[in-house]
């Protein structure tokens, strides 16, 4: 997975690699070539006393550590251009392919996995790109180059780089053998110290109403603790390594010294020739730990590809047809069917919504009532397709909405969500969202109707207002009335409400229904609600229960005809009472 993903992000930098490549091969050359020099210098300079040579030579030297450190620095900021520009690109796909997923496969992954995969494993690809392009690229060439290098000082010292290679080959090996399922671990609970985290931030106010501040606290302790566990082993094993490959290059070089000493003192090796055999035996088992680091990476990168490839292989189920309906411009008013539409959640048991037919009208008002659990909100979420039916059809306008291009569908709908959500920015850019285009005076507009006017035009800068992250700095009523004022400003040809009018007081509710009215009239409006009173000007009336229709009319056919609708209506009519009482 990591090969292949990365295959793919490299494809358009292809360039700066090559750059990479050119660049740390001229490096990785000067820096082989300067040990040589230095053996020059000792052998034909400082034991013949020849100034002139050693001027020369060390003027070589000088030049050529300048073309190493020019190229490697060209080099590490390819590197890094290239290594950022993956990260980026690759969150991006994520962020994309998050967007187009259903709230199926929303619910499938869950937002605190999707949010450390599209940061944290991110991140680990692109660190580990930029090591690989950094030090992978060059290790190979300075191992190679340095086993070259070295023969021709020396051929008779080659069993001590074959024993010294293998070693830490065969160490390290072991060590990154051990590391792989700890970083699988600490990946799976890093999710699960995100998910608790962002759990407790967004029900603080359960925990503190609750007093479960110190359960909370513990449960959160316990997780943190064992992630912290996971990343000491690691940290145990990734602190072994730097000793091993310290303690393999002092005992090479302990033995270079020992058994080159012997063959200098026997006329077979000049000391220049000892002290350059040295210097590449360190660059050998440099090399070979610089393979390493980025080797001890690739394991978490590999866990953090699969797991960033689960999100990008995942295709939504609510998908755009290969060839879509472009709805007839004429004929677009905004009638919405719904044919024997069952609907069944992956791995349920059971339907939550069973044969269900009912036509809505532009021009008219449909409300959904029924007992909790009954499917209201699902029957509401299938008309603009956030999930698709599993029997039956919906219908717009006469066409089947998985004929629809999901964006040709979305710009023709309007949906207030039960619980209403605001983005951070100001009052203005979250009225904008479904039209970007919207004057201030039609934002007003739709403030004015959705009986919001009042507290924006108290603030000192209007609809430049800030808003905090989920209108966190709203009351509950006013964040449901912005969020009507938003669907307003999209001016749809249909309005969804999910019981948006339930954080309203009677007397707001009735205000901003009867404001809704000349708005909406030639709109095709539809109402899940709670409150009968919401709903007893709808035009028409449909009653669920455990996700079938047992009641459809307008509020008095069915309080005449229908016990459960009646049955609703009484019990909140004896709440009502009780609450004057």
């Amino acid at each position: 997975m990591l090969t292949r993903l990365l295959r793919r992000q490299l494809r358009p930098y292809t360039g700066l690699i090559v750059g990479v490549l050119v660049l740390q091969l001229v490096a990785t050359i000067a820096s082989l070539w300067l040990p040589t020099l230095n053996a020059d210098i000792i052998d034909d300079g400082i034991a013949r006393g020849d100034t002139a040579t050693i001027w020369r030579l060390g003027g070589v030297m000088l030049a050529v550590s300048a073309v190493q450190a020019v190229a490697q620095v060209g080099a590490t900021w390819a590197a890094a251009r290239t290594a950022m520009s993956v990260g980026r690109d690759l969150r991006v796909r994520v962020f994309d392919r998050v967007l187009s997923f259903s709230s199926r496969e929303l619910g499938q992954f869950g937002a605190a996995t999707l949010i450390t995969r599209n940061t944290n494993d991110v991140q680990q690809i692109q660190q580990m790109t930029f090591m690989a392009l950094v030090m992978l690229v060059a290790a190979p060439i300075t191992g190679v180059g340095g086993v070259y290098m070295a023969m021709r000082q020396d051929v008779g010292l080659w069993p001590l780089i074959a024993v010294a290679v293998g070693v830490l080959l065969l160490a390290i090996g072991l060590v990154i053998w051990r590391m792989v399922p700890l970083f699988r671990a600490q990946q799976k609970q890093l999710d699960a110290v995100n998910r608790i985290l962002r759990e407790q931030i967004s029900g603080v106010r359960v925990v503190r109403a609750f007093t479960r501040e110190r359960e909370e606290t513990e449960r959160f302790r316990r997780t943190n603790t064992e992630l912290t566990g996971i990343g000491l082993k690691v940290g145990d094993l990734m602190a072994l390594m730097f000793p091993i490959v310290m303690l393999v290059m002092n005992l090479s070089s302990v033995g270079v010294i020992w058994f080159g000493a012997q063959r200098v003192e026997a006329g077979q090796m000049e000391v220049g020739a000892l002290t350059a055999y040295i210097s590449y035996l360190i660059q050998i088992l440099m090399s070979i730990m610089m393979a390493t680091m980025v080797a001890t990476m690739i394991p978490r990168a590999s866990v953090s590809a699969e797991r960033i490839g689960a999100v990008l292989e995942t295709d939504s189920t609510v998908v755009t047809p290969e060839h879509p309906v472009r709805p007839d411009a004429d004929h677009v008013v905004g009638t919405v069917d719904l044919e024997a539409v069952d609907f069944t959640y992956p791995g349920a048991e059971a339907p939550v919504l069973h044969d269900i037919s009912l036509r809505a009208r532009p021009g008219t008002t449909t409300a959904i009532v029924g007992g909790t659990g009954s499917g209201k909100t699902t029957l509401l979420r299938l008309i603009p397709r956030l999930a698709d039916v599993t029997g039956g059809t919906v219908r717009v306008d006469g066409i089947d909405v998985r004929d629809l291009a999901p964006r040709d569908l979305w710009s023709r709908v309007a949906i207030v969500p039960q619980r209403p959500y605001l983005f951070s920015g100001t009052v203005a850019s979250n009225l904008r969202f479904g039209n970007p285009d919207a004057t201030d005076d039609e934002l007003w507009e739709a403030l004015r109707v959705a009986q919001a006017e009042d507290f924006v035009s108290r603030y000192a800068d209007g609809l430049e207002h800030p808003i905090a992250q989920g209108g966190t700095n709203v009351s509950g009523g006013q964040r449901q009335r912005l969020c009507i004022a938003r669907a307003l400003v999209a001016r749809p040809d249909i309005y969804l409400f999910d019981d948006s009018f339930s954080a309203l007081d009677v007397s707001t509710d009735a205000r901003l229904r009867a404001a809704l009215r000349p708005v909406t009239r030639a709109a095709t409006v539809i109402v899940v609600a709670q409150r009968v009173s919401t709903v007893v000007d709808a035009d028409q009336i449909v009653v669920l229960d455990e996700g079938r229709v047992v009641g459809l009319g307008t509020h008095d056919e069915l309080m005449a005809g229908n016990e459960t609708y009646a049955e609703i209506a009484r019990s909140q009519e004896f709440a009502a009472a009780g609450e004057v009482a």
